[in-house]
This record gives C-alpha cells, sequence and structure tokens, in this order.
C-alpha cells in the first residue's frame, strides 16, 4: 500500500466519519437530508440498523433523556428495556424496499412522513423534527406500535 493510497482512504475515512459519527452525525442542513441520512443505509442488504442507543445522535435532549434512563435501569435491573426494537422501523427485524420519504414543515419544526416495505408489507412512521443548535433531532416517532413519547410517557 501507498502512501498516496494510505492518505486518500484515511481522508475518505475521515469523510466517512463526519458524516456519520459523533454528536454532529445527524446535523444536516435540511430535515430533508437529515431523514435520508437517517433512512437510505435500510435498502442495503444486511444493513444493521442505525445506533439509536446513541441517542444524542438522534433525539431530542429529553427523550434521549428519557431513553438513557430507561437502558441505564434496565441494566442495573438485568431486564429489557421499554424500547425493544427499532424505532426508526418499527421493528425488531427488517428487509426495507421502497422507501419514501415526505418533509413538510418550516423553520425550525417539521414532519416526515415515511413510507416503506418491511419484507414486502407496506409500513408508515411519521417522524416529528426539530432543529436543535446540534442540528435536526427527531421529538417523536409515530408508527403502528404507538409513539415513542407515549412510550417514554413524555409529553
Amino acid at each position: 500500500m501507498t502512501a498516496g493510497t494510505l492518505s486518500r482512504r484515511f481522508l475518505l475515512g475521515g469523510g466517512i466519519a463526519t458524516c456519520l459519527g459523533g454528536t454532529g452525525a445527524m446535523a444536516q442542513t435540511t430535515a430533508q437530508a437529515f431523514v435520508e441520512t437517517l433512512y437510505r443505509p435500510y435498502l442495503a442488504k444486511g444493513f444493521q440498523g442505525q445506533p439509536y442507543g446513541d441517542t444524542a445522535r438522534f433525539f431530542v435532549p429529553a427523550l434521549a433523556q428519557a431513553m438513557d434512563r430507561d437502558n441505564r435501569e434496565a441494566k442495573r435491573r438485568n431486564e429489557v428495556p421499554t424500547l425493544n426494537g427499532d424505532p426508526f422501523v418499527d421493528a425488531q427485524d427488517w428487509e426495507i424496499s421502497k422507501l419514501s420519504i415526505d418533509v413538510t414543515g418550516s423553520g425550525d419544526a417539521a414532519t416526515a412522513r415515511v413510507s416503506f416495505q418491511n419484507f414486502g408489507e407496506a409500513r408508515r412512521v411519521l417522524l416529528e423534527l426539530v432543529r436543535t443548535p446540534a442540528g435536526w433531532r427527531i421529538a417523536d416517532i409515530k408508527a403502528p406500535s404507538g409513539s415513542l413519547k407515549a412510550l417514554y410517557k413524555l409529553k
């Protein structure tokens, strides 16, 4: 491997890390870009899901704190946490196809209607989005199984 190849790989890796890692990972310039960055990887076979346990990357502070608290308490009690599945696709297992994302809103709030097929079954989730100093974040996910805010008993 040459130094040039190594440098190109490092730069490419750094660019990917900038897009996907750290607290500003999902700090996209538009709500549409935020949601697309979140959902597009689900179309790849074998994608293991977004690391939603890194709550600050995806959720508004109040929701992230509730999720973190629940995860800590469940771990301490050696129990399954309240959220037992991937909140972005409302499932524990998935094979996503036919993804459609429609984001509407203005200013610092937006709504994303995300439609897809999971194992051939039509599914739809609604994301309530808020622009925070860290970028766009999810304030709630409403799915056939219920609302994320309701699950954590948040107003």
